[in-house]
C-alpha cells in the first residue's frame, strides 16, 4: 500500500477526495484495484487506459453484472467502455455506499436508457428484462422468462410508473418509482 501512496500527490488525493465520495485511503484502494485490472501497463502510464474487455474479464462484480459493459461504456471517457483510473473512480464513487439517493437514480436511469433517448420506454424495459432473465441472460432456457411473461412485466411497470400516460418512464416517473423500493439503492453498489 505504501507504493501506491507515492503515486499520487497530497494536492491528487484532495481533489479526488472532493470529486468522489471516498476518503483518500479509499481512493489509494481504489487505484490498487485500478492496476490489479492490468499490473504491467497501470504501472508503466498510471494514466493508462484499460480496454473493456480487460475490464470485463478481471473485474468481478462488473463481470458478473448483467449490465456490466453498459455501465463501462456510460463511465468510459471515450464512451467504448475502455477506463482510466479516472473513470474508474467515477464509476466505483457512484456505486459506493456513500453516494447519496440522488446520484444513484440518476446514473441508474442512463444505464437503463438503452436507447439514450431520455426515457425509458418499452424497448428500454424489453432490453432490461432480457438481460436480467432473458435470452440475454446467463439463466438456462428452461428458466428464462417467456415473451409472453416479458410483455405483462413491461405492461405492470409501465401501468404503474407511467404517471402521465405517455406509454414511457420519465426521468422524474423512474425516480418517483425509485424512491419507492428502498431496498434499490442497497443492490446499486459495488463494495471497495
Amino acid at each position: 500500500m505504501g507504493q501506491s501512496k507515492s503515486v499520487f500527490s497530497q494536492e491528487e488525493l484532495e481533489e479526488y477526495q472532493e470529486l468522489t465520495y471516498f476518503s483518500k485511503a479509499e481512493i489509494v484502494h481504489a487505484f490498487e484495484r485500478f492496476q490489479a485490472l492490468d499490473p504491467d501497463h497501470v504501472r508503466q502510464n498510471r494514466h493508462a487506459s484499460i480496454r473493456l474487455a480487460t475490464v470485463l474479464a478481471h473485474f468481478p462484480e462488473i463481470k458478473v453484472n448483467p449490465f456490466g459493459e453498459r455501465i463501462c461504456k456510460l463511465f468510459s471517457s471515450d464512451g467504448e467502455g475502455n477506463l482510466t483510473f479516472e473513470d474508474f473512480l467515477d464509476m466505483m464513487s457512484v456505486f459506493s455506499e456513500n453516494a447519496d439517493k440522488d446520484v444513484k437514480t440518476e446514473w441508474a436511469f442512463m444505464i437503463y436508457d438503452f436507447n439514450n433517448d431520455n426515457v425509458i420506454d418499452r424497448s428500454d424495459l424489453t432490453t432490461l428484462l432480457s438481460k436480467l432473465c432473458g435470452a440475454e441472460s446467463r439463466a438456462p432456457p428452461e428458466e428464462q422468462i417467456s415473451p409472453e411473461t416479458m410483455k405483462e412485466v413491461i405492461d405492470k411497470i409501465i401501468a404503474e410508473g407511467d404517471l402521465d400516460d405517455d406509454g414511457m418512464l420519465s426521468y422524474p416517473e423512474f425516480e418517483h418509482a425509485i424512491l419507492k423500493s428502498p431496498d434499490f439503492f442497497g443492490t446499486f453498489r459495488i463494495r471497495m
